[in-house]
């Protein structure tokens, strides 16, 4: 799994870089790449999420499965530990 060499979990840092930016970083090295991206709620509470991938699609839905199964294993976990 390929580094991004920036902390992107800082909301000024990420101001810093654009999406293509980041989608052009993620490029160089990977096979394929999920990016999955949601704006801040509205007034309603309503968010926009936008998923953007590049290379072959089974191996984008495959990385999308791998990770909603690691999700699905945290919250299992937590679940337990109640």
């Amino acid at each position: 799994m390929a580094k991004i060499p920036f902390d992107i979990t800082k909301r000024k840092e990420l101001k810093k870089y654009s999406k293509d930016k980041i989608k052009k970083h993620l490029k160089k090295g990977n096979k394929s790449y999920v990016l999955i991206t949601c704006s801040y709620p509205n007034e309603k509470g309503k968010m926009q999420v936008e998923m953007d991938y590049s290379g072959d699609e089974d191996l984008a839905s495959y990385l999308i499965e791998s990770a909603q199964n690691i999700f699905q294993g945290q919250v299992n976990q937590a679940k337990d530990s109640c």
